[in-house]
């Protein structure tokens, strides 16, 4: 096209097939292996990426632990997914709020999520989640998440988990 020409606006059966071409760029097709299709496949690939955890009491508890940045877990720029983020807060949030309140039945209630750099493909980062509040029914944790080379902040969250009510009989 040369410059000054007016952009042609494409037909809606080329709109639809270049949408179409694109999630399928995007993987959409693929069929998913079949560790996928068992129950447990979310914490399964939660625990996959996680190692050498740590769980510290005082001077109030704290669940540090390290994180390969694999390509299963990386998004179509090679840094660590979106959604692999904040499955690992949650992870690691609620590992600290068990921690803080016993094996109390608990709910994630609000995670939020600042992304402020990159982890990279085959980075590893340092996780680490500490307790800003907690009540009788509710524990606010925060995590952080700096790659372990630099120590820069490249992520971090604040979790809200509910406690459960125990039912009187």
């Amino acid at each position: 096209m040369a410059e000054g020409e007016p952009k042609q606006k494409l037909l809606p059966a080329d709109s639809r097939a270049v949408a179409l071409a694109f999630v399928r760029a995007l993987g959409a097709g693929a069929r998913l292996p079949a560790a996928a299709d068992r129950p447990d496949a979310y914490s399964a690939l939660v625990r996959a990426i996680l190692s050498s955890a740590a769980v510290s009491t005082s001077p109030g508890p704290r669940v540090s632990c390290t994180i390969a940045v694999s390509p299963a877990v990386t998004n179509g720029y090679n840094t660590l997914h979106g959604g692999a983020v904040a499955a690992l807060a949650e992870a690691v949030g609620m590992a600290c709020a068990r921690a803080a309140a016993g094996d109390k039945e608990m709910f994630l209630g609000e995670l939020s999520t600042a992304y402020l750099a990159a982890a990279r493909l085959d980075s590893e980062v340092d996780v680490e989640a500490q307790i800003l509040r907690k009540g009788r029914s509710v524990v606010v944790t925060t995590i952080e998440f700096r790659l372990k080379d630099t120590k820069k902040l490249c992520y971090t969250s604040r979790a809200t988990f509910y406690i459960m009510p125990v039912a009187s009989l």
